[in-house]
């Protein structure tokens, strides 16, 4: 691991945001991605396709 000296705080935190920020963006998608599912299903049901 390279020594970041005193910046190895700053950099460790900004990767830690930048995990945190994607991971809940991809579990954001996924539960947008499933409601729609839910909706398109409904609305197939209701048209009778």
């Amino acid at each position: 691991m390279p020594d970041l000296g005193k910046y190895a705080d700053t950099v460790i935190l900004a990767y830690i945001v930048s995990f945190v920020f994607l991971i809940g963006l991809t579990v954001l998608t996924w539960l947008q991605s499933r409601r729609a599912k839910r909706i398109l299903s409904a609305e197939e049901a209701r048209n009778g396709k």
